[in-house]
């Protein structure tokens, strides 16, 4: 019942529930003083039954009146204690404190709409607290990741100094080492570039339609003889006849899948690599497989692999290196496009890495 329902339910209950209880005073009252008692409807009895009467309708006003009165106040003035209180406790940051009610009035509404501020409110908490802590451990691994092949470096060159590197071969090694390391620092700093622009919207996107069946041709095309040199192959599966149009941003695609690939590779442990791509054509979405014959990823690693800086490996100082960006970057990316992706793997077997993009409506 709202409010005003009650308001005015009160007002009309202030003016019957006196006539009523008058009425039923008149009635009992006469009864009981001059029909079981015998009074006299004159003299003494008479002026008696006018009194009691009179003190019998001042109680029936002031009790109705009260009761009435303070249901109407406590029903109003509970909720806004309690308003009240979780307003004091929020300025002082306790976000613990729930005021949600079932009530339907216009205070049940306010107190559920105030609950649901607390909760927007508990939640920012949480994502500024939890946005902190991946600030600083962005800052860690940066500075962890830029700092050890620093390090290599200056090794390599003190040891060039001090006359270590006393033949042309072992010079040469040192240079390459060197060289290696600086490139390898090089693509962590662009990586990182990348992310950054990414997840601050900076970078722009160019849309267009794009048949993901003629842009895996040619990159398998590509990637097939590079790892010819590895004795390995690449090979795209799907239904020529199918529809592959999508809209997306074709410099932006070509990151993802090369990313996907660098990473397959990296973690290649097979003489024989091979990379397969299934291209799936769905009602409203082109649904893309790729898959390795890799070492595989444990099952508790799957759901963290593209989140940034996250390595499956137990050190960062593996001989797979890489900045650990690459599947991040691939993530925001296809999510940019509206689309999705996910992994699927099992250890010793290989991995799939599966996105989707959104297909150009006819």
């Amino acid at each position: 019942m709202s409010i005003r329902q009650r308001l005015i339910l009160s007002n009309i209950g202030m003016v019957l529930l006196p006539i009523i209880g008058f009425l039923l005073v008149e009635i009992v009252l006469g009864y009981v003083m001059f029909v079981i008692f015998n009074g006299s409807i004159e003299g003494s009895d008479l002026q008696l039954f006018f009194n009691l009467r009179l003190i019998a309708i001042v109680l029936i006003l002031v009790i109705t009146n009260g009761l009435l009165t303070y249901y109407v106040s406590r029903s109003i003035m509970t909720p806004i204690k309690q308003l009240t209180l979780s307003a004091r406790n929020i300025s002082e940051g306790d976000l613990e404190y729930s005021v949600a009610t079932h009530k339907k009035d216009e205070l049940g509404e306010l107190s559920n709409t105030f609950e649901e501020m607390r909760l927007r409110l508990k939640q920012a908490k949480e994502d500024q607290s939890r946005f902190e802590r991946n600030r600083q451990e962005l800052i860690a691994s940066i500075s962890h990741d830029l700092s050890t092949p620093l390090t290599s470096i200056k090794g390599y060159v003190k040891g060039i100094q001090d006359g270590v590197a006393n033949t042309p071969e072992k010079l040469e090694r040192y240079m390459d080492i060197i060289y290696k390391t600086a490139n390898d620092m090089d693509s962590l700093i662009d990586n990182l570039f990348r992310y950054s622009k990414l997840d601050i919207e900076q970078i722009p996107f160019e849309f267009e339609e794009v048949d993901l069946y003629s842009f895996f041709t040619d990159f398998i095309d590509e990637l097939a003889f590079d790892l010819e040199t590895d004795e390995g192959m690449a090979v795209l599966k799907a239904d020529k006849k199918a529809n592959y149009i999508v809209k997306a941003d074709r410099e932006q695609l070509r990151r993802i899948v090369t990313n996907i690939v660098e990473n397959s590779l990296k973690y290649m442990d097979k003489e024989y690599k091979k990379i397969k791509v299934n291209l799936k054509s769905e009602s409203r979405q082109v649904k893309v497989e790729m898959k390795d014959n890799g070492s595989g990823i444990a099952k508790q690693d799957i759901p963290r692999i593209f989140e940034s800086f996250y390595r499956t490996d137990t050190s960062r100082n593996s001989s797979t290196g890489g900045s650990g960006l690459g599947l991040a970057i691939v993530k925001k990316i296809i999510e940019e496009h509206g689309g999705k992706v996910w992994a699927e793997s099992n250890q010793g077997e290989g991995t799939s890495i599966y996105f989707t993009l959104k297909k150009v409506s006819s």
